[in-house]
């Protein structure tokens, strides 16, 4: 047999062996095309703060955001990342999100969150939930395996249930320090806030996510922008990924999340132009801050308060912790 035949045959019989898989060689390439941004809230984290407590912030955001670039560079998907960072800040008692969550008026909790993906637009949300350890993991499942894209109160603790997610009392969500000092004060949580994740993955798919306790004395019953897609949270691969954090009711009423993107789509603005608009020309001074990552990887953590606890990293080597402007 002619030796170039032969050849050729045998590369043909060990390539047929190995399966073909277009997202694997992408996530393959070195570094790939990641992004990731966090928010632990925006308001008033004041510069006088403890140095002790100012870096237990500092190294959870640290910490989110190495769980979130890992699984990015490591070829995992934007889905992912997002539901495990969130997972991390949901289980750390600084953030008003999970098992930092503030008290309603009643001295309860309840916690809301939601998921979307860009490249489908799919979503899933829960909204009021009291014994869900981890609500944007239910929010993930709502959207995986349910038609539906949010499910509130008692109804979204028993699905927690039937999907057999972690299931904690509704006490899980504040220690005795956190709970007598609401009983002598009624302060708002003057920290961290409202938690976020926004990432694109080596695919180009964009997934954003967000999760909160709410206002702090709020009424029962209360749901606020974060459980809402395209308020508080909004992904679409032909724009970007957008969660917000600040007055729910003002980022409700002014479709932030989804404002950027359209702003994007229809208008031709950049990332930049989008989130600036929103944030300092469409809602008052003291309202929030949001975080976006578009379809090229560019990211942007604008806010209008005096602090918002965030982090933001890439394959191109960003990789960073920020408090204040």
């Amino acid at each position: 047999m002619n030796l170039k035949i032969y050849l050729i045959i045998i590369i043909f019989f060990l390539i047929s062996f190995i399966p073909f898989n277009s997202n694997y060689l992408i996530a393959q390439q070195e570094g790939g095309k990641y992004t990731i941004v966090i928010h632990g809230g925006a308001g008033y984290f004041s510069k006088d703060t403890p140095e002790e407590i100012k870096q237990q912030y500092i190294n959870s955001l640290t910490e989110a955001l190495n769980i979130g670039k890992n699984i990015l560079s490591g070829g995992g998907t934007s889905l992912d990342a997002v539901e495990k960072v969130i997972n991390y800040l949901e289980d750390n008692i600084l953030f008003n999100a999970g098992r930092g969550a503030v008290f309603t008026s009643e001295g309860k909790h309840e916690l809301d969150a939601s998921i979307m993906q860009g490249k489908d637009l799919t979503s899933g949300a829960v909204a009021g939930v009291t014994i869900i350890k981890n609500p944007i993991s239910l929010a993930r499942l709502v959207m995986e395996k349910t038609e539906h894209v949010l499910f509130a109160g008692r109804g979204a603790d028993e699905l927690g249930i039937q999907f057999g997610v972690d299931i904690v009392p509704n006490s899980y969500f504040h220690d005795s320090t956190n709970y007598h000092k609401w009983l002598r004060s009624n302060l708002p949580k003057q920290q961290g806030e409202t938690v976020g994740c926004v990432a694109l993955d080596n695919y180009s798919n964009i997934t954003a996510g967000t999760s909160t306790g709410g206002r702090q004395n709020k009424m029962p019953g209360r749901v606020g922008d974060s459980p809402l897609i395209n308020a508080g949270t909004y992904a679409n691969n032909k724009t970007c990924g957008v969660s917000a954090t600040g007055i729910g009711e003002l980022f409700i009423k002014n479709t932030a999340a989804f404002i950027i993107s359209a702003l994007m789509e229809y208008k031709g603005y950049t990332l930049k132009q989008a989130c600036d608009e929103l944030i300092f020309n469409r809602l008052p001074e003291n309202s929030g801050g949001i975080i976006a990552v578009d379809k090229e990887g560019n990211f942007e953590m604008p806010f209008n308060t005096y602090s918002m606890m965030r982090a933001a990293a890439n394959n191109k080597g960003v990789f960073k912790v920020e408090i204040w402007k």
